[in-house]
């Protein structure tokens, strides 16, 4: 008989929900990580009294009332709602784009107005069929949107032209005609008081963890201590990369104090502009309605992932998609392996989609047991 009926590698989100539901049914788990903390990428790091978002800021976000209910056991959360600024070349817009964008893009004040202009610049765009990232923006904001507020950010986002990215990574842009800077629009949102870390560690409370592990250089010996692995690590890593590397995304933080209590009066300033190297600017503090006497700012870069480098996110595109397929039915075959979570299944999630993922995967796990 095995010591742990599972072996949970990577205290992310959907490792953590997974063990702690586990947990509670009467399972032994042991939860393991490669880095030197647990949480993943939701992980807070405080300084200067202030959680500082060591992997870029997380908002938690959901029309879900069952997932908002479920997280809100473990922590309470505040009333932060993200209503982001975009800087290009110096000048401030508001985002998502709504009335406030359009009176600073063009000095209209009525939704009417904001319209005509973005409907004339779509139709003089002349496009019909979008083929690229490009033309499909164009199509559906017209080119001052595009120009100022997409076409930079997004190239720096994906570290290539817009003109060679897919079509369908924009498949809508929303355009409101309001004057609203919520930039999500869904019913629960807001930030755990004291941080990530709270909600993994009451999710982890009385669970076995152990971290700076890393699973893979001892596989054999962790495959053999529990029946069944959760894996939510890189799904081509744990295969040895047999059919070829699978393409990620990686970013870079630049983490610094200032002197000051207030550096840029947000929580997210994202720059738009190709000549600034970074994305974006977060400012910590601005998550928990900070009073302190200093600042933490963080300068977010996008750059091309490699093997030395963290996976942050996959990049969706045919090719990619093919490669995964490959990886998904090589591991389909193993018994006691259960792949999940954003690098294990090779798709952009969000906080509520990878803890509904985990829960699901739970209820699976009892129906088949």
């Amino acid at each position: 008989m095995k010591e742990y009926d599972y072996l949970v590698v990577g205290a992310g989100l959907f490792g953590a929900v997974f063990a702690c539901e586990m947990t509670k049914k009467g399972k032994k788990c042991l939860v393991i990580d490669k880095r030197k903390h647990l949480g993943g990428n939701v992980y807070c790091k405080e300084i200067e009294g202030i959680q500082v978002h060591q992997y870029g800021p997380h908002i938690f976000h959901t029309n879900d009332k069952g997932i908002w209910d479920y997280v809100n056991q473990f922590a309470d959360f505040n009333h932060f709602i993200y209503s982001p600024i975009a800087n290009y070349k110096g000048k401030l817009y508001n985002l998502p784009f709504n009335m406030n964008t359009f009176y600073q893009l063009w000095g209209v004040t009525t939704p009417e107005e904001a319209q005509q202009i973005i409907e004339k610049q779509i139709k003089e765009s002349g496009i019909t069929s979008p083929k690229n990232l490009e033309e499909q923006a164009l199509s559906l904001a017209g080119c001052d949107v595009y120009e100022k507020l997409i076409k930079g950010y997004t190239e720096k986002q994906w570290g290539r032209p817009a003109t060679e990215l897919p079509s369908f990574i924009i498949k809508r842009l929303p355009l409101r005609y309001t004057f609203d800077n919520n930039y999500f629009n869904d019913r629960y949102q807001g930030i755990p008081i004291g941080g990530y870390n709270v909600i993994i560690e009451n999710m982890l409370k009385n669970i076995e963890t152990k971290t700076g592990v890393d699973y893979l250089e001892n596989k054999n010996y962790y495959d053999n201590i529990a029946n069944t692995v959760v894996y939510t690590g890189k799904i081509d890593e744990y295969f040895g990369y047999c059919f070829g590397e699978l393409e990620y995304r990686s970013l870079r933080f630049e983490t610094e104090v200032l002197e000051m209590e207030n550096f840029q009066g947000c929580a997210g300033m994202n720059y738009t502009d190709a000549e600034t190297p970074y994305t974006r600017i977060v400012e910590h503090k601005h998550f928990e309605f900070g009073k302190q006497k200093h600042t933490v700012i963080t300068k977010e870069y996008s750059q091309n992932w490699d093997r030395e480098k963290e996976a942050y996110y996959p990049v969706n595109n045919s090719v990619n998609q093919e490669l995964y397929t490959k990886y998904k039915e090589k591991s389909s075959a193993l018994k006691n392996v259960i792949f999940g979570g954003r690098l294990a299944e090779y798709r952009y999630y969000d906080m509520h989609q990878v803890i509904a993922a985990a829960l699901e995967v739970v209820k699976q796990e009892f129906k088949e047991k």
